[in-house]
């Protein structure tokens, strides 16, 4: 399992990669993109934090620029796989979500969320990118592993 979740971060931060080149080199940006780009890779900066137990210094609507979001996409892959080597999947996360409500998941679980918000959120843009007329990346799971 820990080595299909490695796959699914590969995968995820390829093509997250890609969503981030391909705005640095669009001149006509369309604003909401990077605000959910944004919020994809605050978010997941966010879910590590928490599982390392730690606090993440952002908010997950704070808006950083593109060449931020690439190094952080980079640092949540690393610490993503880092969480993977050194958690049991079954360990309960106790947190606070962002109006200060306590919960708990298993390491699993969020893993698993971080991974398919991210996905959601990728889909998402790339229907903005149709809209204005562009040409969305293809970024379906499958294509990743052919």
């Amino acid at each position: 399992m820990k080595s299909f979740f490695k796959e699914l971060f590969d995968y995820t931060y390829h093509y997250n990669s890609q969503i981030i080149a391909s705005l640095m080199a669009d001149s006509a940006i369309h604003k909401k993109s990077v605000l959910l780009l944004n919020h994809t890779i605050n978010a997941h900066e966010i879910w590590n934090a928490r599982i390392m137990g730690k606090t993440a210094d952002v908010g997950v609507w704070n808006m950083r620029s593109i060449n931020v979001l690439q190094e952080q996409n980079k640092i949540n892959y690393e610490n993503s796989l880092q969480i993977s080597d050194t958690f049991d999947l079954d360990d309960i996360i106790q947190y606070t979500n962002s109006k200060g409500m306590p919960f708990q998941n298993s390491v699993r679980d969020i893993l698993f969320h971080i991974i398919n918000h991210s996905t959601y959120h990728r889909g998402q843009i790339a229907s903005y990118y149709k809209q204005e007329g562009g040409t969305p990346i293809v970024s379906d799971y499958i294509f990743h592993k052919r």
